[in-house]
């Protein structure tokens, strides 16, 4: 099969999970024997064609004439592309987010799946904001141009499904997968003691700021205990920076225990895991979230939400643990539960592990893709 995903992001040019998630089931796919292209956006004035591992990557020009109304030229440039690739080898399935498949015109010689990876009526509901009327208007239209849909877990499936009609069109929960190859077990020998690390954009709704809120609780009973903080800055609409933002909001002893490091590559984040006591992510809303089933895939402690799909990825006290991601001090007596039971810890490391290779596993989640693609390509 020739498979095609619409994407701006990929782990070549900057990190993003919808770029992870396309270069990990990209090679899979591969490696298997499929034609993989990736359309999308750069951000020069001219094409750029790139290779990784198999998998054919255009970056088309940025947009030139239409600057109110980028998308009408983006629009133009993805459908030629996409008529390009047809022509030189046909496409059985065009896979965009739920922010770019109205790009595409109904009628398609190719099937044409949206992933719901979380758009903008998710998470406006899940942060109790307002729907911004042409972002939801454009995430309805590309709604209506699908042929199908895959969820990467159940509570984005149900939880999309209040704003969003699939109009009795298929749709399937398909977990993220996991390089194993990226994130394998884990030296426990380096493992550094009370150490604490964090993987994500620094912003309000990955709860980095709750987190720090339950370190100065932790402090008094762990005084060595320390943050690493690895992920890209988020700035306010003024430009105001997130992290400057919390630097300014807590005390200068609460700051001698964390290291904001700035946004690494993907390839680097296994080896900051690896020195962890335990990987803390206590995102206040999540899709599915690809950090805590990575670090898990490594053997690693994890402590993760309790909201969202955070049930459907641990079993509290099993496999890992689960916070009530805007409580502070709900945070601080699990990072403290974590510390004071290393041995606990240790058995549920193991349990994760074991279960995060049943359920994200790259193999099954391939052939739970291409089984999909396949049913749809013949119709």
């Amino acid at each position: 099969m020739h498979i095609c995903y619409l994407s701006y992001e990929y782990p070549l040019w900057g990190t993003g999970g919808i770029g992870s998630f396309i270069q990990t089931i990209g090679r899979g796919l591969v490696a298997q024997g499929h034609k993989v292209s990736v359309v999308g956006i750069g951000n020069k004035p001219y094409p750029e064609e790139l290779a990784d591992e198999g998998v054919e990557i255009y970056r088309l020009p940025v947009n030139r004439y239409f600057r109110k109304a980028s998308f009408v030229e983006n629009q133009w440039r993805i459908r030629k592309k996409l008529r390009e690739l047809h022509g030189q080898a046909p496409i059985d399935v065009v896979e965009a987010p739920e922010a770019l498949m109205f790009m595409l015109p109904k009628r398609t010689p190719y099937k044409k799946v949206v992933r719901m990876h979380g758009g903008h009526h998710f998470f406006a509901e899940s942060e109790k904001r307002p729907v911004d009327k042409w972002k939801g208007y454009l995430e309805k239209c590309s709604y209506k141009r699908a042929d199908a849909f895959v969820a990467v877990s159940q509570f984005v499936k149900t939880h999309t499904g209040k704003y969003l009609s699939t109009d009795g069109r298929p749709v399937e929960t398909i977990r993220y997968p996991i390089n194993g190859e990226l994130f394998k077990q884990a030296d426990l020998y380096k493992t550094i003691t009370h150490r604490l690390v964090f993987a994500g954009t620094v912003c309000e709704k990955k709860g980095i700021r709750q987190l720090l809120e339950a370190l100065k609780l932790v402090i008094p009973r762990f005084p060595d205990v320390h943050l690493d903080v690895f992920g890209r800055d988020w700035f306010f609409p003024d430009r105001r920076s997130y992290v400057s933002f919390l630097k300014e909001s807590f005390s200068p002893e609460v700051l001698r225990h964390v290291t904001f490091h700035g946004a690494i590559g993907l390839s680097q984040i296994p080896s900051k895991y690896e020195v962890a006591e335990l990987c803390v992510f206590p995102s206040h809303m999540e899709t599915q979230g690809l950090v805590a089933p990575e670090a898990m895939f490594m053997g690693k402690p994890v402590l993760f939400s309790n909201t969202g799909p955070g049930p459907e990825t641990i079993d509290h006290k099993r496999n890992g643990l689960l916070c009530n991601p805007h409580e502070s001090l709900d945070i601080a007596e699990k990072i403290i539960y974590a510390f004071e039971h290393p041995k606990e810890m240790q058995q549920m490391a193991v349990q994760g592990q074991k279960d995060a290779l049943e359920i994200f596993g790259l193999a099954q989640i391939i052939e739970r893709n291409v089984r999909f693609y396949a049913g749809l390509a013949k119709g």
